[in-house]
């Protein structure tokens, strides 16, 4: 396997959990802790950019969930709840909890469940352009209405290795272009190589295709989560692409009233488009829930 290429100053790390062994980085020594959960197609590469901004006053975690990136992905489960006992354990490794856990596109329904019940492990709770099934995620995979033809490509079993296998880069180069993203050369060749690397492996793609059935099997467990454990924490929902849809879901499942950002001519992928600007929300944010 080709080495990892890595920033400056971000230290990689291995650890068994859950029965798998995930994949994750850390950069900053001192503040409150940060820990960072992708999307698709992403790894924990999508905060490349993001992390060193965060880590001048924080300490910060970017995981590559099991399936993705360089974590084991080995036959087993891959659906959300199972991810989600994962970063549970994490968080018990690092011993650094409770921890600002932010999460972005697919991850949403991940994070959403370890914040909803391991509230303890969670200071604050930051969802980045994601939504819940349950609350109008799965609507994604409706493509009569708009939605992503990937999805049911993924999903279906047999079809992803049959399809992609050998063809990894062009599936994931329009991803860095329209309408996925607006800013001109936000994700770049390097990137998508970084990204190729890793769903080129045997079962590359084992990770996503868990998550996108969790989406499309999940709504009732998630809206039966979301009833019984509103979340409690400080949320801050962050917007860009795709518009109001992540305040208006977040608002239906925590308790009290959340803060919200829209982060303006950007798309999908803030965090690569527009690490700056995101990592003053994120900043400001965390700032205030810090002090108290």
């Amino acid at each position: 396997m080709a080495e990892i290429a890595a920033p400056p100053e971000i230290t990689h790390r291995y650890v068994d959990v859950n029965g798998t062994r995930l994949h994750y980085v850390e950069a900053g020594s001192t503040g409150s802790p940060i820990l960072l959960v992708h999307g698709f197609p992403e790894t924990w590469w999508a905060f490349r950019k993001l992390i060193p901004l965060l880590a001048a006053s924080h300490r910060v975690y970017a995981v590559d969930l099991r399936g993705f990136g360089d974590s084991s992905n080995e036959t087993g489960p891959y659906d959300s709840a199972t991810s989600a006992e994962d970063l549970h354990q994490l968080v018990e490794h690092l011993d650094v909890g409770p921890v600002h856990l932010a999460g972005q596109d697919i991850s949403g329904m991940v994070v959403f469940r370890l914040a909803a019940t391991h509230p303890d492990d969670v200071r604050s709770f930051i969802p980045i352009e994601t939504g819940l099934p349950g609350f109008g995620m799965e609507r994604l995979a409706d493509v009569t209405r708009g939605g992503a033809w990937y999805i049911g490509m993924l999903t279906t079993p047999g079809i992803p290795e049959m399809l992609l296998t050998g063809r990894e880069h062009e599936f994931l180069t329009p991803f860095g272009g329209p309408p996925m993203t607006v800013t001109p050369g936000a994700i770049i060749e390097s990137d998508l190589t970084e990204y190729v690397r890793t769903y080129s492996r045997p079962g590359g793609f084992r990770g996503a295709t868990g998550l996108y059935r969790s989406m499309l099997q999940d709504g009732d467990d998630i809206t039966a989560i979301a009833a019984a454990n509103p979340l409690k924490m400080p949320v801050l929902a962050i917007g860009a692409g795709g518009g109001d849809f992540t305040r208006s879901t977040f608002t239906q499942v925590t308790a009290g009233a959340i803060r919200s950002v829209s982060l303006k001519g950007v798309g999908h992928y803030a965090a690569q488009e527009a690490p700056r600007e995101l990592a003053t929300a994120v900043l400001d944010f965390l700032r205030d829930v810090d002090k108290n």
